[in-house]
């Protein structure tokens, strides 16, 4: 059993695949980065300075000290990150579709096919006819 199973971990798929993980969990962050240092902050200058990280619809008030007996943690709605998430959603979409759209450029084209001739079947008959003539 353990023979076959790195059998199995060591075929290409495998190793392939656990190497796009991580490197999509890598880009992941970046993207995340991306979004939460760069792009929205210039969003929230031009929406009046708001900061869409902070935006919350309160559900139940945070009461007491936090850590300490009888404390009780903030409930909210936090749509402000949800909207942050929707921009990362957007640009990860967009950057796939310029690297798709950048490899489709580098494949060739399929050769068109060769032109369909008379079969071998038509060219006896042929021949047999123009016999025939003779």
């Amino acid at each position: 059993m353990f023979k076959e199973f790195k059998n199995f971990i060591m075929t290409g798929n495998v190793i392939e695949f656990a190497v796009a993980v991580i490197l999509a969990g890598a880009v992941g962050q970046v993207v995340n980065g991306f979004v939460n240092d760069i792009i929205m902050p210039i969003v929230g200058e031009f929406s009046g300075g708001v900061d869409f990280a902070n935006l919350k619809y309160v559900l139940t008030e945070a009461s007491g000290v936090a850590g300490e007996a009888g404390a009780i943690a903030e409930n909210a709605i936090r749509y402000g990150a949800w909207i942050n998430t929707i921009v990362n959603l957007i640009i990860v979409g967009f950057v796939l579709f310029v690297i798709i759209k950048a490899y489709n450029k580098t494949k060739t084209p399929p050769a068109p096919p060769a032109p369909a001739g008379p079969s071998q079947e038509d060219l006896l008959a042929e021949i047999r006819d123009l016999l025939k003539k003779k």
